[in-house]
């Protein structure tokens, strides 16, 4: 079977954690050079181990995303090494309040994952864009959340963060075309995230004690129910979408949202 990344260089940032590691080794699968950072080298090293396990290329670094500078010089590397850079993935985690009302939220938990999540984002993208383009339409993949777009209480740093991420999206992708393709993922909450050790167990702890279960049981039977499909997404069909999407088959593709929610949105 023709792979769909062959000789691209991809960077994964969060590229020790579920999602990042997931696409990480879907990348390599598919014919892709893989550079993982992030800020905790022994999860970084468990997701290079399988790559290399299944004859994939991967690379690993260190890098904290809050430091400009560090970023900055960790793109440059790669691209020196690599000749350029063809695909870029932030995947980075930010620990955020889900559940507390506006009277009760202070300010710093509003800001929190607004202030981290776009920083990261800006940080990292303006590093590799100047790396783009050059030889081959270069392509940046970001994630958002369907809390974007949803009506409910209790989320408000969480859904103006994810409403950031797919503008900031949709607006970098005008400005880097035609020369790099710009898409945003939205999956809902991950399903087998908590098994690979993502920080969805802490972030759902206080709504499925609430609710009387555990947090996979809030996840299959009460959060999978709100959606068309009455599942949530896995890991698996994030990283296959990914894969797509950085294709050269989804060459027509930018400036967009695909919507991985199972239903929870319908847009």
């Amino acid at each position: 079977m023709t792979e769909l990344l062959p000789g691209k260089n991809a960077v994964i940032y969060g590229g020790g954690g579920a999602i990042g590691g997931a696409v990480a080794r879907v990348f390599a699968r598919e014919g892709a050079r893989v550079f993982i950072a992030g800020r905790t080298q022994p999860t970084l090293d468990a997701v290079a181990r399988d790559i290399t396990a299944t004859g994939g290329t991967v690379e690993t670094a260190q890098v904290d995303v809050f430091d400009q500078e560090a970023v900055e010089k960790h793109a440059a590397a790669v691209a020196a090494t690599a000749g350029g850079i063809d695909i870029a993935l932030n995947a980075v985690s930010i620990m955020h309040d889900q559940g507390t009302p506006l009277a009760d939220l202070s300010l710093e938990e509003f800001l929190r994952p607004i202030d981290g999540f776009l920083r990261t984002l800006f940080i990292t993208s303006k590093a590799v864009a100047r790396h783009m383009g050059q030889e081959r339409p270069g392509v940046i993949l970001t994630l958002s959340e369907p809390g974007a777009k949803l009506a409910v209480g209790g989320i408000l740093g969480h859904g103006v963060s994810a409403a950031g991420k797919e503008a900031f999206s949709r607006l970098l992708a005008a400005e880097l075309a035609p020369r790099v393709r710009v898409v945003d993922i939205r999956p809902h909450a991950v399903v087998d995230a908590p098994a690979a050790g993502s920080y969805t167990r802490d972030l759902f702890t206080r709504s499925a004690a609430a609710s009387g279960q555990s947090v996979q049981q809030f996840l299959e039977q009460g959060l999978a129910q709100g959606t068309l499909l009455k599942r949530l997404p896995t890991l698996a069909q994030i990283a296959e979408t990914a894969a797509f999407l950085a294709s050269d088959r989804a060459a027509a593709m930018t400036g967009t949202v695909a919507n991985l929610s199972g239903g929870a949105l319908v847009d």
